[in-house]
């Protein structure tokens, strides 16, 4: 996909709104995702890595948060500080999460100048697998309808393009997906996946389903092949049997340039399909996000 970005020069008022103005001029979104850092050492490469990314000018950053708020300090304080230079959402999990300490949270988020919240269920950590049960909070749902009671903060929903792992069907998600929209959801945003297929069925049986609400795909640089195998085989996420192949039989550098290319022609074709704009899940990392950006037209 070849384009020239124009700059919007005002902050969008929700994602709903800048995938509108980007839609406007013939444009998609460009959006980051972080997460936040363990220690002193990955805190500087963070805050290196986001420069860097913010000279591409995304309409957007997340900044995901730890089941059960394990790492809920540092989350708020890369969200504090991002939401000075751009359009921030806040990502907020039912695990191990009470009523009003997720109502505490909300407040923060207003008041640090967040401008969305990214709802999410989230699974329980594998140190603690009834913190879900134990939670007041049980589903995204109720996550949704909580936040949109206590603020005027956007609220988007994830969507899983192959299938929840707890899901009985793919048409059971899009219905969920749908209950979310009448809860309050404006958008969401997609797991890991590696399939253009996937995204259009989810998509197609979403609409069925009564959703309209645009559906942004998360993509995956795939930089660092073993890394992001792992990843897959953590989320239940299924890489195309060729793909898999080309990377286990490669050595580490082939396995990058296979990784990319593969990732540039994933994500152009995402947005060939219809796709409002990329959420590139970034690991705190910018070359291969930076990559992709460029690759696409949108930076």
């Amino acid at each position: 996909m070849s384009a020239i970005r124009e700059d919007l020069s005002s902050t969008p008022k929700s994602v709903v709104d800048a995938i509108d103005r980007r839609a406007s001029t013939g444009q998609k979104t460009l959006s980051f995702e972080f997460f936040p850092p363990k220690d002193q050492d990955a805190e500087a490469s963070l805050w290196r890595n986001y420069s860097k990314l913010l000279e591409v000018a995304p309409d957007f950053v997340s900044v995901t948060y730890g089941a059960g708020g394990s790492n809920r300090e540092t989350s708020l304080a890369v969200v504090d500080r991002m939401a000075r230079d751009v359009f921030t959402i806040g990502h907020l999990t039912c695990v191990g999460s009470t009523f009003s300490g997720s109502r505490e949270i909300i407040k923060h988020f207003e008041q640090a100048g967040v401008g969305s919240i990214l709802a999410l269920r989230g699974d329980s950590p594998r140190d603690q697998p009834d913190a879900l049960e134990k939670g007041e909070l049980k589903t995204a749902i109720e996550l949704v309808e909580l936040v949109r009671g206590e603020s005027s903060l956007e609220v988007g929903v994830a969507a899983f393009p192959e299938k929840h792992p707890e899901s009985p069907s793919l048409q059971h998600d899009a219905q969920v997906l749908s209950l979310k929209q009448n809860a309050g959801a404006s958008y969401a945003m997609t797991q890991l996946f590696f399939s253009v297929d996937a995204y259009l069925e989810i998509q197609a049986k979403a609409i069925a389903a009564g959703t309209t609400l645009p559906i942004i795909p998360g993509v995956m640089p795939i930089s660092n092949a073993a890394k992001v195998l792992r990843m897959a085989e953590m989320s239940g996420a299924a890489v195309p049997a060729d793909l898999l192949r080309r990377l286990q039989n490669a050595d580490e550098d082939e396995a990058r340039v296979i990784g990319m290319d593969y990732t540039l022609q994933f994500a152009n074709d995402l947005l060939a399909a219809g796709a409002p704009g990329l959420h590139i899940f970034t690991l705190n990392f910018s070359k291969a996000a930076i990559e992709v950006a460029k690759g696409c037209g949108l930076a």
